[in-house]
């Protein structure tokens, strides 16, 4: 079978690569540009910890394929830092311990900041409905949901 030229923008870097048709977005990220923040949790979009922005959208990259990101505008936890300096959710979820593992922590950052972005003053029920998707079995979510929580009302009083 022969291969796709693909070209993307990564974390605002123009980037191409050559993917099997039948190649998802994940592995064309982890395999193919060295992007190893997304994780395989499930392989069947249940679980979030592969969660990245396509064009704004979040989306599983599990069940996206990777030709379908030709065009496209895609942000991994790695372009959530701004060089050596962390993200406020980044920090947030330092100071709260709202990690374990490590397996769903970048998916539920970027879904973090995903609906920061589209709600930039969530009410908690909105922040777990939004981050509902996103399993984790280490923490009991309530870490994570004050660290979201903190986020928004820091981001909000610097702007």
């Amino acid at each position: 079978m022969s291969k796709f030229h693909v070209s993307t923008t990564v974390n605002g870097d123009a980037v191409e690569y050559l993917c099997d048709p039948r190649e998802t977005l994940l592995d064309c990220l982890r395999d193919k540009l060295n992007l190893t923040g997304a994780k395989e949790g499930c392989g069947t979009g249940d679980c979030g910890a592969c969660s990245v922005s396509v064009d704004g959208r979040l989306v599983c990259s599990c069940l996206m394929l990777g030709v379908e990101a030709d065009g496209k505008q895609i942000e991994t936890v790695e372009g959530i830092a701004d060089g050596d300096v962390l993200h406020p959710l980044q920090q947030k979820f330092i100071e709260h311990a709202a990690l374990q593992c490590g397996i769903c922590t970048p998916g539920i950052l970027v879904a973090a900041k995903s609906l920061l972005e589209k709600n930039p003053n969530p009410t908690e029920e909105e922040a777990r409905y939004w981050l509902a998707g996103n399993l984790c079995r280490c923490t009991g979510y309530d870490k994570i949901i004050r660290a979201v929580m903190e986020t928004a009302e820091e981001l909000r009083e610097a702007s």
